[in-house]
């Protein structure tokens, strides 16, 4: 007698029991599955062994932590939202075309996914609540009931993957499965299939065209962005640099190429992969902004054509940086907002994308944003800690931030620490220091505490400080002074062989003036007369100007 079990060894797989049940079962009507995982490789597999006609119903499982994670980052509490499960089953969809070997089989199974997703030949949904790792499939006759108990269920630990069923020429799992044709088992799982479809949330019809649009079949790539891919296929995501011979690089005939600004961009996009922002502190003058347009070309080249960025700035540096970034010709992929206006892209203004929709931040003059109570850092954390929507070449859920200042440790050491905060979670970061909150904590206390000495302890506030840059500051800063790039032999040549030469800045000296003995006495003489206080401060400001 034939055993009811069955695992994927030899000929015993998964997938050819599908394709035995879906060409030999008479009258079969509904394909129905609980999965942990969905993969689009499991589906085209089968797709083309289904009956005419046969309903498809699907429940895939999703872990829920991811979806915490974000909300938290959000500084938002957590909450069954529809859209997140949905966002997540796509991005899973989206994985599993970026993984998969290309070939036509596969992008022509993409395509047939969706096709059935929008004519309604499939319906999918993600559990909302709970991480399923029950798996079971039922199938089922039309008017199934114990007079007509034409009807199996399939139950083990295979999922709807290349993996689960068995598929030749794929390293598969062990799998052990079961398969039970007795009315009141088969009845058992439909029953619990359809409670756990009433807990899930659909895949709509609509959202095909969205599935489609996160996957490369939107794209028409051109002959030099494939050769992009390929450099970065075969040499690593992170070894693609710019030359600083190769004035190429720049795009821009009215920039020169300085060796220490390039430096600066490969440094940064490493930072940028390492832990997801840094800060941008080279002196004033030596092109900060220069360095972020080069940085901004770099990361577009390496994310891919649907890169989004950002540009916060002061209003007054509006012209610079439009005029820099469309230089280097990626003002396309760019929206540019001042400092204080960050409320249009949180409230939805029409003339913005989504939040979720940029990939990287670049924030000028990121010191003002330091005062982590104001409602200008809120809008901007907000936007940071937003999850990225689309995830190009580029790997990582979270925003890319890059923190442009020439003084980010501007005054207290709670300030840089919020600024951190944009780009890193305090309690769990990728630095050397894992719990940020706890580092700071006693820093910023004793920092308080010896700012309100008299007089002040200026070698005991420089400690505190001294801790956090060389604990935490040093290892996501590039800061180079006008000193630094002199007593650097390669720059030093590089910018004598270009001819740029940097102002020296001359040592202050004493300079004492007099007032006039007559005028001193005027307008002492007055100010003792009059009365009022503003009139007072009047003549003082007189005397001053004087």
């Amino acid at each position: 007698m034939a055993s009811n079990f069955f695992t994927n060894q030899s000929e015993n797989t998964l997938y050819k029991k599908f394709v035995g049940v879906f060409e030999n079962m008479q009258n079969i009507e509904v394909f129905k599955s609980v999965i942990g995982y969905f993969r689009a490789s499991g589906y085209f597999a089968i797709r083309k062994h289904f009956p005419n006609d046969l309903q498809v119903k699907i429940i895939a499982g999703i872990n829920v932590d991811p979806l915490i994670a974000l909300a938290q980052k959000k500084g938002l509490l957590f909450t069954e939202n529809s859209k997140d499960v949905k966002n997540e089953f796509f991005e899973s969809i989206q994985q599993d075309i970026v993984q998969a070997n290309y070939s036509k089989n596969i992008e022509d199974g993409i395509q047939q996914l969706i096709d059935d997703i929008a004519n309604k030949r499939i319906e999918i949904r993600a559990h909302n609540s709970q991480k399923l790792h029950s798996k079971f499939y039922i199938f089922l006759s039309p008017n199934f009931n114990e007079h007509n108990p034409n009807g199996m269920v399939i139950m083990g630990s295979s999922n709807l993957s290349a993996q689960g069923l068995g598929l030749e020429n794929v390293q598969f799992n062990y799998e052990m499965n079961v398969e039970l044709r007795d009315f009141e088992n088969v009845k058992f799982a439909d029953s619990e299939f359809e409670q756990l479809w009433l807990q899930s949330t659909p895949i709509l019809p609509v959202d095909a065209p969205f599935l489609k649009q996160k996957t490369y079949l939107e794209i028409n790539p051109t002959p030099f962005e494939i050769y992009v891919k390929f450099l970065i296929e075969f040499f690593g995501k992170n070894k693609i640099d710019y030359d600083p011979d190769n004035i190429s690089d720049n795009s821009s005939k009215k920039f020169k190429t300085l060796s220490y600004q390039v430096d600066a961009v490969n440094q940064g996009f490493e930072l940028l992969n390492k832990y997801n922002g840094f800060f941008l502190a080279d002196v004033v003058g030596t092109g900060k902004t220069i360095i972020s347009a080069l940085l901004a070309k770099k990361f577009i080249i390496n994310n891919g054509v649907k890169t989004k960025i950002l540009v916060v700035y002061p209003p007054a540096l509006e012209k610079n940086w439009k005029s820099t970034f469309k230089e280097f010709g990626i003002e396309e992929k760019c929206h540019f907002i001042a400092n204080g206006s960050l409320n249009k892209i949180v409230d939805g203004d029409h003339n913005y994308d989504d939040k979720e929709r940029y990939d990287l931040i670049l924030v000028d003059e990121a010191h003002k944003f330091r005062n982590h109570t104001s409602l200008q850092f809120q809008n901007l954390q907000i936007v940071c800690k937003a999850g990225r929507e689309n995830i190009g070449g580029i790997e990582g859920f979270e925003k890319k931030v890059v923190l442009v200042s020439a003084t980010p440790l501007n005054n207290k050491p709670d300030d840089i620490y919020h600024l951190i905060s944009l780009f890193q979670d305090v309690r769990n970061s990728s630095l050397n220091i894992p719990n940020l909150q706890k580092f700071f904590s006693p820093l910023i206390q004793k920092y308080k505490e010896l700012i309100r000495q008299t007089p002040l302890e200026i070698s005991e506030i420089q400690k505190v400080f001294n801790q956090i840059r060389d604990n935490v500051i040093k290892d996501i800063t590039i800061r180079r002074t006008r000193t630094d790039l002199r007593k650097n032999e390669r720059y030093k040549n590089d910018l004598i062989n270009q001819g740029i030469i940097f102002p020296e800045v001359a040592q202050p000296f004493k300079n004492e003036y007099e007032l006039d003995h007559k005028l001193a006495t005027l307008f002492i003489e007055t100010a003792n007369s009059i009365i009022t206080k503003e009139k007072i401060d009047f003549f003082r400001y007189q005397a001053i100007a004087y």
